[in-house]
């Protein structure tokens, strides 16, 4: 069984569960989720705690849901308590990122502009090249930062693209410093 899915979940006052057949319905200070409830999997609140249990235990396919619906389960927790944010630094000479209205519009050495509208229940906002992602799904925020930094991912030689904020970015010697190295 997993170790992950057997650890208890704490609900903040604010926060309430909401057991709908097969969905469970989060609520909270920044909105709502609803995560599906697999079958053949439980949950017991009660005291401020949810305890995700799995009926079967013998069933590698309910154990192998197990500890992601737990996992899934604490994400929208958090999520509608605090929210989920992303950074991404842009490097690079001449690139730049704004708003327009709510779309976030990209001049990464493109012959046009990379435009971006966030998706439902996300928010984007732009302080010195540094783009910010916020929301309360911490999936759509994952998926909408890969989504930006795909346009022109960091490469090895210059260091030049769009980051996560803190990613290291292993650079590589160019031919010129290769060819001067051999020659010794």
């Amino acid at each position: 069984m997993s170790k992950v899915g057997k650890v208890p979940i704490s609900i903040t006052n604010g926060v309430n569960l909401l057991i709908e057949g097969k969905s469970v319905k989060v609520t909270g200070p920044k909105g709502e989720l609803t995560v599906a409830l697999p079958l053949g999997i439980a949950i017991k609140v009660n005291e401020g705690q949810a305890l995700v249990s799995a009926e079967n235990k013998e069933d590698k396919m309910i154990r192998a849901l197990f500890g992601m619906f737990r996992a899934n389960l604490a994400n929208a927790i958090k999520g509608v308590e605090s929210g989920f944010e992303k950074k991404l630094e842009m490097t690079g000479v001449g690139y730049r990122s704004q708003m327009q209205g709510a779309d976030l519009v990209l001049s990464v050495g493109f012959s046009h502009p990379v435009k971006f509208s966030p998706k439902d229940g996300i928010k984007i906002a732009v302080v010195d090249n540094v783009i910010s992602v916020t929301g309360i799904d911490k999936a759509a925020v994952g998926e909408m930062a890969a989504e930006i930094r795909a346009v022109r991912p960091p490469e090895p030689y210059k260091g030049k693209g769009i980051r996560y904020e803190g990613e290291y970015v292993r650079r590589k010697a160019g031919k010129a410093a290769k060819a001067a190295g051999a020659t010794k």
